[in-house]
């Protein structure tokens, strides 16, 4: 497996999204729609959007951040994850999310955010936001929002996260 910084050529990453994310009911999962949005946006954040290839070159997973912030602060969040079913629970996914922590940290960003599994993303050290002083938009959310401190974390980085506009469009 190799993980890598996405690039323009790597157009199955469109593909991977929707395989990833393929509901019967939906002509298109909104996950597309959503990842289309920000990459387009100037939220999004070229270095942690992430591949990841098989043996063979080809693309089987992404994650791809954006900008969010806390007050003034810029904080990035993981705002999509997705493996094509074919290759779940092999360890794409978490070395997804493990070069994600690690280019953040090299960003010096503070922190990362997620909204997602507790128990897929506690692995990785995130907790309940709400352990470090930071909501989410939905009071409703509770544990699900979920924050990773990095190196850079400064505990007064404190109050309500706010998504990307993207995500209050969708």
């Amino acid at each position: 497996m190799l993980i890598r910084r996405e690039t323009p050529a790597d157009l199955a990453v469109r593909a991977v999204t929707i395989a990833s994310s393929y509901k019967p009911h939906e002509e298109e999962p909104v996950e597309v729609i959503l990842r289309d949005s920000l990459q387009k946006g100037e939220d999004w954040i070229p270095a942690l959007s992430l591949v990841a290839e098989g043996v063979d070159g080809a693309i089987i997973g992404h994650a791809l951040s954006t900008w969010g912030r806390i007050g003034t602060t810029p904080v990035p969040n993981l705002s999509l994850l997705g493996v094509h079913g074919d290759h779940r629970r092999r360890g794409f996914g978490a070395a997804l999310v493990h070069a994600t922590l690690a280019a953040a940290d090299a960003l010096d960003a503070p922190m990362v955010v997620v909204l997602g599994d507790p128990d897929f993303y506690g692995r990785f050290g995130f907790r309940p936001s709400t352990d470090i002083g930071i909501v989410g938009e939905e009071p409703a959310w509770g544990h699900i929002f979920q924050i990773r401190t990095l190196a850079a974390y400064d505990p007064s980085v404190q109050g309500e996260f706010i998504y990307p506009e993207p995500f209050r469009s969708i």
